[in-house]
């Protein structure tokens, strides 16, 4: 089992989502972050004063799926969250040791 974590523009979200569901993985947590990479930031001019934004607004995207998935989720995301411009993301694959499902208390895939 692995975790998949993917931190993309916020809206390549849905075409993301989309991507994921094709391929059979349905259930996923996103978190709304902000963070910076190479992009570092830019600036911005609001009521005639310049101030620097370093922060951006990106999405967490986190996915629990089989092994068998992963290359198969990591190419999903990726195609779906390129734009082809600085700050498209990065993804991070983890292994995961247990899962549990709280309500049945099934354990491992079948806790998928």
């Amino acid at each position: 089992m692995r975790l998949v974590t993917a931190i993309i523009k916020p809206f390549r979200l849905d075409d993301v989502r989309d991507a994921l569901a094709r391929i059979g993985i349905q259930g996923m947590t996103v978190t709304e972050v902000k963070g910076f990479g190479r992009q570092k930031g830019h600036t911005e001019l609001y009521r005639g004063a310049e101030y620097v934004v370093d922060f951006l607004p990106k999405v967490k995207l986190e996915v629990a799926i089989s092994a068998e998935l992963v290359d198969q989720a990591l190419e999903a995301i990726s195609d779906a969250a390129k734009t082809g411009k600085i700050g498209d993301g990065k993804i991070f694959v983890y292994n995961l040791e247990q899962v549990i499902r709280i309500r049945t208390g099934e354990t491992g895939e079948d806790a998928i």
